[in-house]
Formats: C-alpha cells, structure tokens, sequence
C-alpha cells in the first residue's frame, strides 16, 4: 500500500461523512465517565477504608466484604446487573448507570490500595510524633498521608488507566462511547484492522496522558520541595 492509499483509507476512515466529530464525541463520553468514575470511586474508596479500618468489627466486616466483592466481579457483569437489574426501572441514564457502576468497582480498589499502603508506612514515625505532643489527626495528616500518597501513586496511576480501558464495555448498555464509535466505522467502512488499530492508539494515547498527568504533578511537587529548601 502506497502513501497516496493509505491517506486515502484515512480520510474515508476518519473525515468521510464526518467520521472525526462522531470520534470525537464517543472520545468525550469516554473521557466523562471515566473521569466521574475516578473522582466519585476515589471518594468513596476514601469512605470504604474508613470502615475497613475502624474499631467496629460489623463495618469492617462489611467493608472487606464490599472489597472482595467488588474486585472480584467481573466489570461488564456488574454494569450489566445494575443496567438490567438494579436501576431497570428507575429514571437514571445509560450514562449515570455505568458511572455509578465504575465508582463502585473503584471504590474497591482504591480503599485496598489504601489500606495496603498505610500498612507499608512506617509506624514508628507516627509513634515518635504522638510523643512530641501531635495529635492523632495531625500525626496522621503530616507524617502518615504524605507516606500513603507516596507509595499508592503508582498504582493508583495505573487503576486509573484501567478504569478507562475498562470503560470500553459500555456499548452493551447502548452507550455510544469511542469503542463503539470504532466498532461503527470498521462496520460501515469494512475495515476493521485499521480502524480497531486506530482506536487502540486513542487509547493508548490517553494512557500517556494520565502518565504524563501524574509526571505533572510529581515534577511540581519536587519544584516546591527545591523551593522550600
């Protein structure tokens, strides 16, 4: 295939018929939900660990039931419980649905991820501060976060990018996202390596840009940290 075929399968493929703007807005709702999903799942994540760590034993019992649940369902059976199941007769979008679907599946991942790095911090640090005269909350924002951001940004990064791979199961809900935008155009344009390898690329373009997101902010955090000392 020469360079004047393969423009021309991309112009068929992306700006025939105004291919690009319906990539576009299946891209949008890919990025809109996935970005609710984060903020809403990281929210409830926080609350997850809450119980998972507290002195009660039915919350944590509850919450650690809650996580392995959770991570342990398969992502599209749980979209497809709460699209056909749980929410079938209420007023709630396709949209809203898998939003609240993802934030729960997050939430499980992100209250472990929690969990598993305050275990890792160092105890002791905590236990000099309380020494000093800190007190449990102070102790906790000063000395134990900034160690639990530190060890669950990369991994939390990359629940992150899996959260939108993951959010390409949303056509079974008749969601028009970029995956189903994708399936479209390979249909309609009998093309289905190009188009699925260009649709990859989006992906993974949106890959790099929450790596280089969270790059962002571990670059500025070191500039404050020059500037201070």
């Amino acid at each position: 295939m020469n360079f004047e075929e393969i423009e021309e399968l991309l112009y068929k493929l992306l700006i025939q018929g105004g291919s690009w703007l319906t990539i576009l807005k299946g891209l949008w709702a890919t990025v809109r939900i996935s970005a609710l999903s984060v903020f809403f799942g990281t929210l409830l994540g926080a609350l997850v660990y809450t119980l998972r760590i507290s002195r009660v034993t039915p919350f944590r019992g509850l919450a650690k039931a809650y996580i392995v649940i959770l991570r342990g369902s398969p992502v599209l059976m749980l979209l497809m419980l709460m699209y056909y199941g749980v929410f079938a007769r209420s007023d709630l979008d396709a949209e809203t649905i898998a939003v609240i679907t993802f934030s729960m599946n997050v939430a499980a991942h992100v209250a472990e991820l929690l969990r598993a790095s305050t275990d890792a911090t160092d105890h002791g640090q905590v236990e000099a501060a309380r020494t000093l005269g800190f007190s449990a909350w102070d102790a906790f924002r000063l000395v134990t976060l900034p160690q639990v951001i530190r060890i669950a940004k990369p991994v939390y990064q990359s629940t992150v990018i899996n959260l939108i791979q993951w959010t390409s199961v949303v056509g079974y809900v008749s969601i028009t996202d970029l995956t189903r935008v994708i399936n479209n155009i390979a249909a309609r344009t009998m093309q289905p390596m190009m188009t699925i390898i260009i649709g990859m690329l989006i992906y993974l373009m949106l890959a790099y840009i929450v790596h280089g997101l969270f790059a962002l902010s571990d670059i500025r955090k070191r500039s404050r940290e020059g500037a201070a000392a």
